[in-house]
């Protein structure tokens, strides 16, 4: 390998070590860029780094983010979620795991119209967790199910990940939204088997409400709410997505529209207030500052792993793999997996993807699947220990009696239903690609 090979690698696992130091991703990424570039060419590669920075900023698609941000704070801000999950609680209550499976339908809601994880999570718990208790659910059941539901947001439309993967792969996000619906609903549907199995199997881990608890609440009071606080996030999701799916808007279009629409529902349900407006701003300030730090600061650390030849590096590494492009596929999945135990998938997103894609482009694979089968497995990196944040976000509001054994004991099942989903979705590619292609993407 040439003197700049040994840089690129240097350059890598400096990185990893940063990180794991507990340097900010985005700081770790400028700097290991700038140190490791300017050894190898001097400060004259950086030269191209303030047009790269103006076609990040400058990018029409951003704006999407901050008005989905905006659409799901104020959503999540209004505390929507405490009535949605009463209602659908109660009518799922009634079967064994019952209120888990209306866990996980809230969690495919508030993924929809929210995609915050630690949002989802954090309510799911506080909501939840002391109920499922109560009631006598198993202490890793509820906690695993309140995990998975609440990173369920990082894959069903409108979701960030989708986005960025959009500006990584080059891809239109209305594409990437519709290739996402069937592979997200069906990881919704296999935690929802599994809680019907275990019904099945021990029903003492997950018993329905009791009948006296659901008789308190008449068929009609539940309707009437079911009507009131489950329809209108829903209608405001579907015509979100619709348009963007449809061709009726473009995602920056429809984000507007989605924002609007969640000023109205909120108001509609008579939660909104100035100061609901207030933390909904400041918040979604926050979460779009962080992650366009994280996209300018990236421009760098690819400015540098390009010039230090990382791209042929990564190309030699894949020609060693014996077993072709399945193999070359199975490697970044399971680099990807590995990756999340240790960080976010913003950071995963934007190192192993762009690393590894010029790879794939040269073997003209259907980089819709890809970033399908990349989405599913993105979503392991929330539950996987010790840096999953769907666990810490679970631990900071688990009441005493819950133990950490208890969170990552819970989390297993869940993960490895993940795992399935990925494997379904490279053998079955058409559950990715049916409908884009159905609607004429």
């Amino acid at each position: 390998m040439t003197g700049l090979e040994w840089l690129c690698i240097g350059m890598l696992v400096s990185f990893f070590v940063l990180l794991l130091a507990g340097m900010p991703v985005a700081l770790t990424l400028a700097t290991v860029g700038f140190v490791f570039g300017a050894l190898g060419f001097g400060t004259g590669l950086f030269n191209l780094l303030p047009l790269r920075i103006y076609g990040v900023v400058a990018n029409y698609q951003w704006l999407a983010i901050p008005l989905f941000v905006f659409m799901g704070v104020m959503l999540e801000k209004s505390r929507l979620a405490d009535d949605l999950l009463d209602v659908v609680g109660h009518i799922a209550g009634g079967l064994r795991g019952g209120m888990a499976l209306g866990i996980i339908g809230v969690g495919v809601l508030m993924g929809a119209t929210t995609g915050i994880v630690g949002a989802t999570v954090i309510t799911l718990g506080l909501l939840t967790l002391p109920t499922l208790l109560k009631r006598g659910y198993d202490p890793g059941i509820a906690c695993g199910a309140i995990c998975a539901s609440g990173t369920l947001g990082q894959i069903i439309p409108p979701s960030l990940i989708l986005i960025l993967l959009s500006d990584i792969l080059q891809l239109s996000v209305g594409t990437l939204f519709a290739a996402a619906v069937i592979p997200g609903m069906l990881l919704a549907a296999i935690y929802c088997i599994y809680i019907v199995i275990v019904g099945m199997i021990w029903p003492d881990k997950v018993p329905p409400i009791p009948r006296a608890e659901r008789d308190a609440v008449s068929r009609r009071q539940l309707w009437i709410r079911f009507f009131k606080v489950v329809v209108p996030p829903v209608l405001l999701v579907m015509s979100v997505l619709g348009s963007i799916i449809g061709g009726v808007a473009a995602p920056t279009e429809a984000a507007s529209m989605g924002a609007l629409g969640a000023i109205v529902v909120t108001a509609f349900a008579g939660r909104m207030s100035w100061k609901v407006l207030r933390e909904t701003c400041q918040q979604t300030t926050r979460i779009t500052a962080m992650m366009m730090f994280i996209l300018i600061c990236a421009q760098v650390f690819s400015i540098a792993f390009r010039g230090l030849h990382g791209e042929g590096l990564i190309s030699a590494m894949f020609d060693w793999l014996p077993g072709g492009l399945a193999a070359d596929i199975w490697f970044l999945m399971a680099l990807i997996f590995v990756l999340g135990f240790f960080i976010e998938w913003i950071e995963i997103s934007y190192i192993a993807v762009p690393l590894f894609l010029p790879v794939f482009v040269a073997q003209n694979v259907d980089l819709v699947w890809l970033a399908m089968l990349i989405c599913v497995n993105l979503q392991t990196s929330f539950l996987t220990p010790p840096f999953g944040w769907a666990l810490f976000f679970l631990r900071g509001v688990a009441p005493p009696e819950i133990k950490t054994k208890h969170i990552y004991r819970g989390v297993v099942p869940f993960i490895l239903m993940q795992v399935l989903a990925v494997t379904l979705v490279f053998f079955f590619p058409q559950l990715a690609l049916w409908l884009p292609k159905a609607i004429g993407w």
